[in-house]
């Protein structure tokens, strides 16, 4: 909400500053200014839609409509955003012409530094609260919430894109040469295409479907394992069906005489304990069986995923 607002306040002050200078630059940041706008609105859009509740034909529930809508703001900053700024650049370096007004985009440029500010401090502020110790490159990677990485990626490439408007239009005007403006302008376009391509490649990673993190997966295996009724997890699979929708699917090793009774009861304890430690833990399959030594010898599980954890010894 803070990005959305900021961003359409100064969407209409880059216009006003194109309708009186003539800056390419101006005209750039204006479209990024609204093209950021609607991206804004399209993850709100994602966030109401995700809360719908599960149907018979989506059983496991439409979390991953965030993944979706975020997939989308990477396609609209690279087209409407990046794309229309390389163009606007080129033609501006091809046919430049002198600024009229030089404050106004001036002006605007120094509000909008201010304003775009104030947005990616309120980003890193809600995302400090996820981060822990990550690095700012791994929390992008590896964060399952797709709003807060995007608006952070957005807000950075706002502020550049800023320093870069302001750069093109100052050596205009020291210049008296058109052409920098131009040159601003391409730099500007240039950037928001690869602010675009990461979106897409990292949210890309989300709606094919990435499993829990490393810390979530430890705290898992160690919440089946009781060392008495679980004595082992088999091999196990998990999926975010959404940022705060966790499906877990594992076989585990029961005592070869446990009754259908204390099995039942042993994976009903399991469930328990995994939604304590992990609480987005919403879908849960326990499969029980029994653990042979002859299987465990041949090695891992065959069908382990590679990079994903550490996979367990198969059962029998």
């Amino acid at each position: 909400m803070a990005a959305l607002g900021a961003n359409l306040a100064i969407a209409a002050s880059k216009f006003v500053a194109f309708a009186f200078s003539g800056s390419s630059s101006m005209l750039a940041e204006g479209v990024h200014s609204l093209a950021d706008s609607g991206n804004q609105f399209l993850l709100l859009v994602g966030g109401k839609k995700a809360q719908r509740q599960a149907s018979p034909q989506h059983p496991f529930g439409y979390g991953r409509e965030r993944f979706i809508y975020a997939f989308l703001v990477s396609i609209v900053l690279f087209s409407i955003g990046g794309m229309f700024a390389v163009y606007e650049g080129y033609e501006k370096v091809r046919h430049p012409h002198d600024l009229e007004h030089w404050y106004w985009p001036v002006g605007v440029l120094l509000f909008a530094i201010i304003a775009e500010g104030f947005s990616f401090r309120t980003a890193i502020k809600e995302s400090n609260g996820l981060r822990g110790t990550l690095s700012w490159k791994e929390f992008i990677r590896r964060a399952k919430a797709p709003e807060l990485p995007v608006v952070l990626l957005e807000d950075f490439g706002a502020l550049i894109g800023l320093v870069l408007a302001l750069g093109g239009v100052g050596l205009s005007l020291l210049t008296g040469d058109g052409v920098w403006d131009g040159i601003g302008t391409l730099c500007i376009g240039v950037l928001l295409v690869l602010i675009a391509l990461v979106l897409a490649a990292e949210t890309k990673s989300l709606l094919l479907g990435e499993a829990a993190g490393a810390d979530d997966i430890k705290k898992i295996e160690a919440a089946i394992v009781d060392g008495d009724t679980v004595p082992r997890i088999i091999h196990m699979r998990t999926l975010h069906l959404g940022p705060e929708e966790l499906l877990i699917a594992a076989k585990i090793a029961v005592r070869h005489d446990d009754t259908a009774t204390e099995v039942a009861n042993a994976i009903n304890a399991a469930e328990a304990r995994i939604r304590a430690a992990v609480p987005i833990a919403r879908v849960i399959y326990l499969e029980p069986d029994i653990y042979s030594e002859a299987e465990a010898a041949k090695g891992p599980d065959p069908q382990a995923t590679p990079g994903g954890p550490t996979p367990h010894p198969a059962g029998h």
